[in-house]
């Protein structure tokens, strides 16, 4: 973080097909090595693979998905006298919609399935169900938070 000025926040850019900044963030995280038409396929698969599962748009599984994932509150390590303690602390909106993207694609990564496309589509529909690894994550941190109650007070 700067010591001058503040840092300035960018504009999100939407994806091309749904219009949403949501997708396009989904497209960026998702991109590697600069090569986001590839992102995009696999994105766009990913979308039609849902909307085929569900019967209902892509899209709104999606966001249901993310809005599942998005966590509440994380801990954040606190010096205090030499010791350092976990101290719980409310999560920004933009912040946690990172992190729940972030957390999706990581474990969709991980999955066994065939092509990255499948993978997505199966963690994103656990996540709009409340099941998968996505949602173990988000009660881990929690569940964490909710243990280091008792720092609270080191809160900055």
């Amino acid at each position: 973080m700067p010591r001058r000025k503040a840092a300035v926040k960018r504009e999100r850019i939407p994806d091309y097909k749904f219009k949403d900044v949501m997708a396009g963030q989904f497209i960026s995280y998702l991109m590697q090595r600069g090569k986001k038409s590839i992102a995009e396929r696999i994105f766009y698969q990913a979308i039609d693979t849902l909307a085929t599962k569900t019967g209902q748009p892509g899209i709104n599984v999606l966001k249901k998905a993310i809005e599942n994932v998005r966590p509440i509150l994380e801990v954040k390590p606190r010096r205090v006298g030499g010791a350092t303690y976990q101290v719980p602390v409310e999560v920004a909106y933009d912040r946690s919609i990172g992190l729940a993207l972030r957390w999706i694609i990581n474990y969709a990564e991980e999955k066994s399935e065939h092509s990255m496309a499948e993978k997505l589509a199966a963690e994103i529909l656990a996540a709009s169900k409340n099941e998968g690894a996505s949602i173990k994550k988000r009660e881990d941190t929690h569940k964490m938070a909710e243990a280091n109650k008792a720092f609270a007070h080191f809160r900055w």
